[in-house]
């Protein structure tokens, strides 16, 4: 994904990419993260909607201890890393491109003794899915990632592949254009999707999936 190049002083909100790192406090610790712009562009730097996803989970909206939990297009990782600290089991997941960018952070950021419960896995999605067990996981979570619409029928096709009846989905993403919307009426018409939170401050939505018996018969 090309964007426009842009000076500093003209737009200083986007300053924070171009920092090395990012530090952020969850569960208790700082979770230091490694950013690169410069050489992986948009995957590589901590957007709100993974930082509201985050805040979201550790309010404890959703379970997660001892459950078992993938994270699409997790980028630099931190969605991933903060649902490890809350006890779930966790595969962080991103094209082949990323992984070792992302490797690095879920290392600077797991203690020792939580290594066997984090994994860093590649997927494109749509692609690879064979290397899942399909329905195998209780919560998929993904943040920022509807925003190409050319994306949206393999990121589709990921989900209904990873989730079974019982699997909680959380998309938190900004909706910038039509084409999000209609990436909401495509989910909508394969799942029961809500919108649980909304950040005004920051224009984040969260909206959570979940099959219905109905829905995975059609």
């Amino acid at each position: 994904m090309a964007l426009l190049p842009y000076d500093n002083a003209m737009i200083p909100e986007l300053r924070k990419f171009h920092e090395a790192s990012a530090t952020f406090q969850f569960v208790n610790r700082d979770i230091v993260i490694r950013q690169d712009w410069k050489q992986l562009g948009v995957a590589a730097v901590v957007w709100d909607a993974a930082v509201i996803l985050c805040t979201f989970l550790e309010l404890g909206a959703v379970q997660l201890q001892d459950r078992t939990v993938i994270e699409l297009g997790a980028g630099t990782g931190l969605v991933g890393i903060v649902a490890a600290h809350l006890g779930a089991d966790v595969t962080v997941t991103d094209r082949e491109v990323v992984l070792q960018f992302l490797e690095s952070n879920v290392q600077d950021n797991i203690s020792d003794d939580l290594r066997g419960r984090v994994r860093v896995k590649e997927l494109t999605w749509g692609v690879n899915l064979s290397k899942f067990e399909p329905a195998s996981y209780d919560v998929i979570l993904g943040a920022d990632v509807v925003y190409l619409e050319e994306t949206f029928p393999a990121l589709l096709e990921t989900l209904e592949y990873l989730s079974s009846e019982q699997t909680t989905i959380l998309l938190s993403c900004r909706i910038r254009y039509a084409r999000d919307h209609d990436f909401l009426m495509m989910l909508g018409s394969h799942f029961a999707v809500e919108r649980v939170h909304y950040d005004s401050k920051r224009d984040v939505h969260i909206y959570k999936a979940q099959k219905t018996k109905l829905k995975e018969e059609l």
